[in-house]
């Protein structure tokens, strides 16, 4: 079991389509789940990996493999269900005692929805915290900005690459980290 002091930080990547024009028949699917932990007592970061999930309601297309780098051959060769997917997140992080965060809206509600329409448990809590909006919050902002500018705007280096989940998460821990301070 773990202590209270742990977040999970996580960053999803998902099919996509130039244009958001989604394909009639074809459903927006996790292809990737970037995850990470951060201890508030001691500041680490850790635990870092990407989980590859085979999309079930959709193709990756050419679009999509530009954007994040995620290949319908990676899918092959590493990815897993869906529903593996969550029981490896809540085995390897006992998330359902633990709180949550992402940066935005787009992983919660991408989860919760997939988990609904796939009658898959949620393997995260109801305790969620919006890295993006407790962002904008912490500096006094109008408006939202995406991950890099936020980086760059709190003086922090982007690690890794943009739209790759793991790297995402761990830099939006790395935000998370700093406002909790």
């Amino acid at each position: 079991m773990k202590t209270t002091n742990t977040i999970l930080i996580i960053d999803l990547e998902a099919t996509c389509w130039e244009n958001n024009r989604i394909p009639a028949g074809q459903k927006v699917d996790i292809i990737e789940i970037g995850i990470c932990e951060l201890n508030i007592t001691t500041q680490a970061i850790s635990k870092k990996q990407s989980i590859y999930v085979i999309p079930e309601r959709s193709k990756i297309n050419k679009f999509c493999t530009e954007l994040t780098g995620i290949t319908p051959q990676m899918i092959e060769e590493k990815g897993i269900y869906f529903e593996e997917a969550c029981e490896k997140i809540s085995d390897e992080y006992d998330s359902t005692s633990l709180t949550w965060a992402g940066f935005g809206n787009f992983d919660k509600e991408q989860i919760m929805e997939q988990c609904d329409e796939l009658g898959i448990e949620n393997p995260f809590s109801e305790n969620y915290i919006n890295v993006m909006y407790q962002f904008k919050k912490y500096n006094g902002l109008f408006k939202m900005m995406g991950l890099k500018r936020a980086l760059n705007f709190m003086n922090m280096d982007f690690e890794g690459n943009h739209h790759s989940g793991a790297d995402d998460a761990y830099n939006a821990a790395k935000i998370l980290r700093e406002i909790l301070q």
